[in-house]
């Protein structure tokens, strides 16, 4: 073979390999919480697929960037699975400081369409609006000089990141009451997070909900229990070789839930009432577009989560409304023993603790809640609104 044929045949070959770059255009996921594979990128429509990396079956997650598109409108065209939600992708052109809905308009199946402003230089899309170490960071440094929130680490991941753990509300260690959220157990389930601000935000605040916290309860908070998978932007549901919720059984896999079963006793002192998770659900549908508590086997448990339901659902005043009714009894519909595959949940262990009244997990939707726009700014509302009925379960 001549030299030219063989340049011929290599200039060939290249052509076929996926790229994520097209003239100038460029789309990527190398930044933190980024997941996307480019498979091809053919004029102005781009082809990609989320990266379900050590994910057990398809799950939805996906974050990238696009640069060199100003000006141009593109078609992005998921190949996998359609993983496009319910108001379309969560859209950022300030690097993701900030997010937006594009809205259900754009979305025709597996694909949407978007047009870049004549300036644009980057422009990032997510399946959700995403939450970060750095968004906590922002959080907590707002919060910096408040004597009733202190920072600390619980422990350090495989992969040498620090797990970050809260302690806020009465922290002389007189506290009457305990109470223990945990966040992330699924790494991609982002709109929890800013639901664990607002419970945050509501302990620390002046008015009367406030104070009986700070003088009543001292509450632990784990707001990214994967914090790798977070940070690298995994999936998280259903990994392997065991998923984080499931981690709770025998020896645990991962340092953050062993970390947290060998603090959490000596720590409740018999003090600890409540431990809630918080979760968000699947990805469309009309008992994943619902605030729901995830109801437990035991009589006794599912009792009093029906009565922190019907508090909350007679205190609630912010926009994402919760009805109890949609709570989903176990037994039904995905709430069985089958779906935790011979693990043990958080909820599940952390109901076994001695003084425990109330283990529950909620399930807070991504994008649409009773009809009503998840945003950052409404998923903490809803904190507020569940600190409001902690307060009055804990005075009863």
């Amino acid at each position: 073979m001549t030299e030219a044929c063989l340049l011929l045949v290599l200039l060939a070959v290249v052509a076929f390999i996926p790229s994520g770059r097209g003239g100038d255009l460029s789309v990527d996921a190398d930044f933190p919480g980024g997941n996307i594979i480019v498979d091809k990128i053919e004029g102005d429509d781009v082809f990609v697929h989320q990266d379900l990396r050590d994910t057990e079956g398809d799950w939805f997650f996906w974050a990238f960037r696009v640069r060199g598109a100003a000006g141009r409108t593109l078609t992005f065209h998921f190949t996998k699975s359609n993983v496009i939600g319910v108001r379309g992708p969560a859209v950022s052109t300030d690097g993701g400081r900030a997010w937006a809905w594009l809205g259900k308009e754009a979305v025709k199946a597996a694909t949407f369409r978007y047009t870049f402003a004549g300036d644009a230089q980057e422009v990032r899309f997510c399946f959700a609006i995403p939450y970060l170490e750095a968004d906590l960071r922002k959080f907590l440094g707002a919060h910096a000089a408040d004597p009733h929130l202190k920072v600390g680490t619980l422990c350090r991941t495989k992969k040498g990141r620090d797990v970050e753990l809260l302690r806020f509300g009465r922290l002389d260690g007189e506290a009457g009451q305990r109470v223990l959220v945990a966040c992330r157990h699924h790494c991609c389930e982002s709109l929890a997070s800013y639901s664990l601000e607002g419970i945050i935000e509501a302990t620390l605040a002046g008015g009367a909900d406030g104070e009986w916290l700070r003088e009543h309860a001292e509450f632990l908070a784990i707001p990214f229990v994967d914090k790798d998978g977070v940070e690298e932007g995994d999936q998280g549901k259903n990994r392997r070789p065991r998923d984080h919720n499931r981690d709770y059984l025998g020896e645990s896999v991962y340092a953050s839930v062993q970390a947290i079963r060998e603090l959490v006793p000596p720590w409740s002192g018999g003090r600890l009432r409540v431990a809630l998770d918080l979760h968000c659900p699947h990805i469309r549908g009309p008992h994943n577009e619902v605030i729901y508590i995830v109801g437990s086997e035991p009589k006794a448990h599912w009792e009093q989560q029906s009565q922190l339901g019907r508090i909350l659902e007679a205190v609630q005043a912010g926009p994402l409304v919760y009805r109890a009714s949609d709570n989903l009894p176990f037994g039904k519909a995905w709430n069985t023993g089958a779906s935790f595959g011979g693990g043990k949940s958080f909820s599940r262990w952390a109901g076994e603790l001695p003084g425990v009244t109330l283990s529950a997990s909620f399930e807070i939707p991504y994008a649409n809640a009773a009809g009503g726009t998840v945003t950052a700014e409404a998923a903490r509302a809803f904190g507020h609104d569940l600190a409001k009925a902690l307060r009055r379960y804990l005075e009863q």
